[in-house]
Formats: structure tokens, sequence, C-alpha cells
């Protein structure tokens, strides 16, 4: 164990991960998903790709949103991920959806290799994961068909990697943006990885450094481009002359955390098309959440001890809120600020017992990329935290297997 440990850490490394334990921390050990639950995650996955990308639930989530916001685009980004608790007293629940879901060719990379040092193949009890190869191979066609639905002919400009400055300078994960780049460069793409602040638009192309931009794999968090820095941007895509996915449609109408409200609530399924099959399905694994509200208020406050308190933007965690956290008069600062919050029912994690010096116990997610309603690839966090995402060792990056049927 300890061997094969040291091994997979290294044969991470020099695969383009940062080092781990230092930089990026990674679990020496595995979760297995049931192939029934899988099967019932691919089913969700389908009544949510129905949901939201119905008519009439585009137009009525986005009534409230800014007018970039509004306008219906077709880009589907590759690396969208849903994000799963599966306690061990009741169904497995969604907690949310990222049109922006970090760690996908990390995690590839974690599953293949684990796979491979931890001799898993003789465990007929598990599904083979795709290779790191197989991996890369289905992003580059999902990407070929975006941009040949969107694009008359092959486009000629960059395929260009958008993340915010710091994130660039510091970002876990400016090394997979490296590897995605790579990428590109093999299929003989031009590509390059740039912050907003590198784009201008000069009336007609948007362009980095002088040369065109064609398609955007958008990794900034920065999700409505409410900072001028994306008024380059902002101008390419009105005007119909860049692919960028995730997108201010696909936040608006996907990835919206107070979208869960009407994703897990009845209240509003006429005039979503919410049918009564999807709801059932919808509120079976979505928890009870709810968009702070002034009328509302009240009665988070009292049930506050069922809920976690969410900012609809927030990304990594970052803003969350506790219970203890919060009162009538917190929960009123955050609507006077403008601060759009949401209150989300609890849902217990799995318990991993870790195989440290410590023994420690872990309480482990899951994430499961999907395209189109296609999954694409399936891991797991392991935090030292019941409450709450602490990927800093024992807690770390967790390689993920699925039970044979």
């Amino acid at each position: 164990m300890p061997i094969q440990k040291e091994q997979l850490f290294t044969a991470l490394e020099e695969a383009g991960v940062p080092p781990v334990p230092h930089e990026f921390s990674v679990v020496p050990q595995h979760q297995v998903i049931s192939s029934k639950t899988m099967t019932e995650i691919r089913d969700f996955i389908d009544v949510f790709e129905r949901v939201t990308t119905r008519l009439d639930w585009q137009k009525t989530v986005t009534v409230l949103a800014p007018e970039i916001a509004r306008r219906q685009r077709a880009e589907v980004c590759f690396f969208s991920a849903w994000d799963f608790h599966l306690p061990p007293d009741q169904d497995w629940q969604v907690i949310e959806f990222n049109d922006n879901g970090s760690g996908l060719l990390f995690a590839g990379l974690i599953n293949d290799l684990y796979y491979q040092i931890f001799n898993l193949s003789q465990d007929t009890s598990l599904q083979s994961p795709p290779t790191y190869t197989e991996l890369i191979g289905r992003i580059i066609r999902y990407v070929k068909q975006e941009a040949k639905g969107f694009f008359e002919h092959w486009p000629q400009g960059l395929f260009l990697i958008l993340e915010d400055e710091e994130a660039l300078q510091k970002g876990k994960f400016r090394k997979e943006l490296t590897l995605l780049q790579d990428l590109f460069h093999h299929q003989g793409w031009k590509a390059a990885i740039a912050s907003p602040e590198q784009l201008r638009w000069d009336g007609q192309q948007l362009r980095w450094e002088g040369q065109e931009i064609s398609f955007i794999v958008n990794r900034s968090t920065d999700f409505l481009w409410q900072a001028e820095i994306f008024s380059p941007v902002q101008a390419a895509y009105e005007a119909g002359q860049v692919y960028v996915a995730p997108n201010p449609f696909t936040y608006a109408t996907r990835s919206d955390k107070r979208l869960m409200e009407r994703l897990s609530l009845s209240n509003w399924d006429q005039e979503l098309g919410i049918q009564p099959e999807e709801r059932a399905v919808l509120s079976a694994h979505i928890p009870e959440t709810h968009w702070l509200r002034p009328e509302n208020i009240e009665e988070l406050a009292h049930r506050k001890e069922e809920f976690i308190f969410k900012p609809a933007q927030g990304f990594a965690a970052r803003g969350l809120l506790a219970s203890s956290q919060v009162g009538r008069s917190r929960l009123r600062r955050l609507l006077k600020e403008g601060a759009g919050y949401v209150a989300q029912k609890k849902i217990l994690k799995n318990r991993l017992r870790g195989k440290n010096s410590e023994n420690s116990e872990l309480w482990t997610d899951l994430r499961v990329w999907a395209y189109r309603g296609e999954i694409l690839l399936l891991s797991g966090r392991a935090s030292s935290r019941p409450d709450k995402l602490d990927l800093s060792p024992p807690g770390g990056w967790l390689p993920t297997y699925v039970h044979q049927d």
C-alpha cells in the first residue's frame, strides 16, 4: 500500500497533476457506486436535460435575468458536472449542477492510474473505467460536435481557454488548463490560455495578441460577465462571432443555484412545462431548496437548522453558511445587500474509513460529468469534515468506480 501510494502520486505528477499531496490532494482509496444508482443517475440527467432545454423553462427562468442571459444560445459545455450526496439512510440527492465543473482531466488521470497501480482489474466486481486516452478522445469528439454545430465551416481562429487572472496565477486547476491546451495542440488546432483582460474586440473579431478567436472554453467564475473586463467577450458573443461555453444563457437556465428551488418544488410546474413523471424524478432526488426572499425570511430563520445556505453564484464552497451562522438579522442583511442566497435542505454524505496513520473518517460525494445527457466520467471528493468540502489531507479527490452487474 505505501509503495503503491507513492507510485500513484509520482505517476500523477508526471502526467501533469500538481505535486500530490503538497499542492493537490488525492486519497489513495476508492469508492464504488452501484450500477443501480448509476442507472438512476442517468435517468435523472435525461430528465434534467429535457426540462432545462424546454422553451417554457428557458423563457420563464430568464425573465428577471440580465438581458445578455435572456438570449437563447445553442452551446453546451463538455465539462458540465452534477454533484451528488449518497446518504446512508435515504436515496441519493443532487446538491447542485455546475456548468463549470473543475477537475475533469485530473479525475480521468486519477481513476485510470489508480486502477492500474492498485491492480483493480483483478476485482471482477468493478467496471473498467475509461482510460485517459479514451477520455480525451471523447472530449475531442464533443468539441468537434460543438464547433461543427456552431460554425458553417471549421473555425480557423484560436481555441481559447478563458480563466480569471487570479486562477491562472495560483488556482489549483491551472495545470489542467495546460493539459487541455496541449490536447487541442495535438489536434493541430491553434490554442491558447488567457484571462479576460488580455482580450480585445476590434468591432468585427475578438482577438488575443492580434490573433482571431473562434472558440472559447470558458472557465471564468464571473458567470454573467458583469465586470468591465468582459466587455470584449460580451461584444463578440452578442455579435455571434465566437462560440462560448458556458455562457450567461447556460448559467441562467442551468446552473444558477436559485433554479434548484423550481426543480425541487412543484409550485411552478405548469408554467415551466414540467410533466408529472419528470416531477416524480426531480422531487425524489433534489433536496428542498428555497431562494431567499423577503416573504420567506421568517420561515427560513425558524427552520434554519434544517438548511445550509449557499450563494447563488458561489463556487468551490465559497460563501457557504452553516445554520449556526445565520439568523433573521443575517438573512435580512444578505437580502438588503443583494447577495442572492438559497437555503437547501441538509443532506448527509457517505462515510469512508480513512486508511491512514490516524485511521480518520472521511465524508464523500460523487461528481458526474455529462455532455448532452451522455455520461463522460465520474469521480469523488472526500472531505475531512461532514458539513463542508475540505479537500486538504487526509481528504482530497477520490478514485471512483461502478459496481459490475
